[in-house]
């Protein structure tokens, strides 16, 4: 049986595992906060389905994807959760300096049994990963994202940022520092919202 989420089926063993997922982000979030709290009744919508539809934009071969600033794991734990089934040979490094939710991502990744290895420590602290996926949502503006991702990702790596209604701006200023192939595509959760595809990074000048 297949299940239909953000734009493309799944198998069941993917549905029941993002289903697993959303409920130990319910049960965890009241300890440690790992969503806003008045997320927490459409956690299905505004997390899992949200973080779902960057995974088809992932290159169609992949060894390693970076997750930076995972947070409650949105959208790593949920890319990994994809790539159980769909590139089951593929690593996932989620980088998180938040202790407790390091934790948290460890704990879900070991109930999951996915190939995560979690990194507690800052981002521009972390070595360098050489990624074919640098992934981010919610996490910093582009002009910063972009920095995080050169230094985590191969030069032919692909890197997948959710961006809201101010993306225009944000593709503009960080334009002004930073030369970059890009393509947008629309949410399926957010009318003002998109995903962004980026490649080749290098700074202005460079």
């Amino acid at each position: 049986m297949k299940y239909h989420i953000a734009g493309r089926d799944v198998s069941r063993e993917t549905y029941d595992d993002l289903m697993q997922f959303s409920e130990l982000v319910a049960k965890w979030t009241p300890k440690i906060n790992l969503i806003a709290p008045s997320t927490l009744p459409d956690l299905w919508n505004r997390h899992i389905v949200d973080s779902a539809q960057l995974y088809q934009y992932a290159p169609e071969s992949f060894d390693h994807w970076v997750d930076i600033g995972s947070g409650g794991g949105f959208p790593g734990i949920v890319a990994a959760i994809y790539a159980k089934t769909m590139q089951p040979a593929a690593t996932f490094t989620l980088i998180e300096s938040d202790q407790r939710k390091a934790t948290f991502l460890r704990s879900a990744a070991r109930e999951l049994d996915l190939n995560v290895e979690v990194r507690s420590e800052r981002i521009e602290h972390a070595p360098p990963q050489g990624a074919d996926v640098v992934s981010a949502r919610a996490l910093a503006t582009l002009s910063t994202l972009l920095s995080m991702a050169l230094r985590h990702m191969k030069t032919d790596g692909y890197a997948l940022f959710h961006k809201g209604k101010s993306v225009a701006d944000e593709i503009a200023k960080a334009r002004q520092d930073w030369v970059f192939d890009l393509e947008q595509h629309p949410s399926f959760t957010d009318p003002d919202a998109r995903l962004l595809v980026i490649q080749r990074i290098s700074r202005v000048g460079a």
